[in-house]
């Protein structure tokens, strides 16, 4: 509650969770669990079981104050170590500045206030608690009431940790289930409730009260269900670690490795909020290159290129040429291809590049400085002293498009075309037909993200069972985003039958 209160006053967002074990009996003269102060036979228990939303208002309301409290003793006591704790935070030594990262507030201010220890690394401090809080209940132990020792006892003794969203009501509650201890629990959440879905992750702590189990602190970072990977790998790596002790994992493991289930936190989120690396299906960066040189004919281009065009025949590269009056070749445009495809099995073949050849010239254009290299190499040996490299551009995907502002206009009678086509059902359906054989042969090929085995492989490990799932779900989320008319979608629920998985209602 502290934590969730430092959430509303940074992000206007408080969750609260119902307690797995809600049948807890509590004592006559035990604090009542509406946080009054009051012992429950004084308060509740004479009239009536207090709701789900008394409760927590009221424990609300109390921790508010504490809240506030704590916050102001530990800018006294350690405001000047605020940024030695940020950095410990995002293990760096040179993290973003913390006024240009507001929302990440909202999980490092309960990290600072109840997790932080300067000497964790050399000491077993960080089970103990903090070191903020710590100072403050040795100072203020006379002073505080037993729902502010449960409330400090917890922030500083549970374990943080991933939770997918299992079920989900928008403005109300929502079901979310622990990917690396196993558990579920049921969250109360008015706010955050209204822009999750099932399937997605979220980075947090879970306190348990005698009636109530709140979120004391949340990551402002909804976790996509594709990365669900990388916590399922922390899963495995955890539970080597343990693997001597013959046993599952449990909070207490949660504690005592805090900083690598953080790490794998700070991997996901910087990586979701870098710029996306696009690759060519060699898997290099994209990087257009246009490579020219001068030749001595077209003719003798033509033929000593010719061969890298593999599969096409010298007569179907000639169809669409350009012949001078005296029968000679003046232009023509073939493409370097080779056969099949490493990524995209169900390929026959990949165009790897595109010559444009003409008298005097012929220009090379690849999409990968490795493509570059391996054509020029290939030019100068076939052509030998009859071709004279001149230059080699390489031109980002951003910087072509800056320097081709035809292509927006170029492309609208292409996608005016590609609509007319799409309204006609026979066509729609062929299409379709494409695309899901295409989409179905991805059960066999091996993905990275599943280790290099193939989805069909993975699908029989339990572990890789659930990293399969996740990304299915991811592929049905991005799908979701092209609300084009007549577009073509695949049939992800096909996919599933093949590799014998549920639908994510069942």
């Amino acid at each position: 509650m502290i934590c969730a209160c430092i959430h509303r006053a940074m992000s206007g967002n408080v969750a609260t969770v119902m307690a797995l074990h809600t049948s807890a009996k509590i004592g006559r003269n035990e604090p009542c669990p509406c946080g009054s102060g009051k012992k429950y036979k004084h308060c509740c228990l004479p009239g009536y079981a207090p709701s789900i939303d008394h409760v927590w208002a009221r424990q609300h309301e109390e921790s508010d104050r504490l809240t506030r409290e704590i916050t102001r003793f530990a800018l006294r006591k350690f405001g000047d170590r605020i940024y030695e704790a940020w950095q410990d935070f995002n293990m760096c030594e040179a993290p973003k500045p913390m006024e240009e990262a507001a929302d990440e507030r909202q999980i490092f201010m309960p990290y600072f206030l109840f997790q932080w220890n300067p000497d964790a690394r050399r000491t077993a401090a960080r089970r103990q608690g903090g070191v903020v809080a710590r100072w403050y209940m040795l100072e203020k132990s006379k002073q505080l009431t037993a729902m502010e020792r449960m409330f400090l006892e917890q922030a500083t003794t549970q374990p943080l940790s991933f939770y997918e969203v299992v079920r989900n009501e928008p403005g109300e509650r929502m079901s979310v289930w622990d990917v690396l201890i196993g558990g579920e629990a049921e969250v109360i959440e008015r706010s955050g409730s209204r822009n999750l879905r099932p399937g997605d992750l979220l980075f947090a702590q879970i306190w348990h009260q005698p009636e109530l189990a709140v979120f004391g602190s949340s990551a402002p970072l909804c976790i996509p269900p594709d990365k669900k990977i990388e916590v399922i790998e922390l899963r495995k790596t955890l539970k080597k670690k343990i693997a001597k002790q013959n046993r599952d994992l449990a909070p207490h493991d949660l504690l005592r490795y805090a900083d690598l289930i953080r790490a794998t936190y700070l991997d996901i989120r910087d990586r979701l909020f870098a710029p996306p690396v696009l690759c060519n299906t060699d898997g290099d960066p994209l990087l257009f290159h246009t490579l020219t040189f001068r030749v001595e004919s077209a003719e003798a281009a033509f033929d000593a290129l010719a061969p890298l065009a593999v599969g096409r025949s010298r007569e179907e590269l000639l169809d669409d040429a350009e012949l001078g009056d005296d029968g000679k070749l003046r232009k023509v445009d073939i493409d370097w291809i080779k056969e099949g495809n490493r990524k995209f099995k169900t390929w026959d073949n990949t165009i790897l590049g595109h010559f444009k050849i003409s008298e005097g010239r012929a220009i090379a254009e690849v999409n990968s400085e490795n493509r570059a290299k391996r054509l020029r190499k290939e030019i100068e040996k076939r052509l030998g002293v009859l071709a004279v490299h001149e230059s080699t551009r390489a031109q980002t995907l951003e910087e072509m498009r800056n320097n081709a502002p035809q292509e927006a206009e170029d492309a609208e009678p292409h996608e005016a075309e590609m609509e007319a086509m799409l309204r006609d059902p026979e066509v729609r359906k062929q299409l379709q037909a494409v695309m899901q054989k295409q989409v179905e042969s991805w059960i066999h090929q091996k993905i990275p993200a599943l280790g290099e085995l193939t989805p069909m492989q993975a699908v029989r490990d339990p572990d890789g069972k659930e990293m399969v799932e996740a990304l299915l779900l991811q592929w049905e989320r991005h799908d979701e985003r092209d609300i084009s008319p007549n577009q073509i979608r695949p049939d992800i629920g096909a996919i599933r039958r093949l590799l014998n998985l549920p639908s994510p209602e069942a």
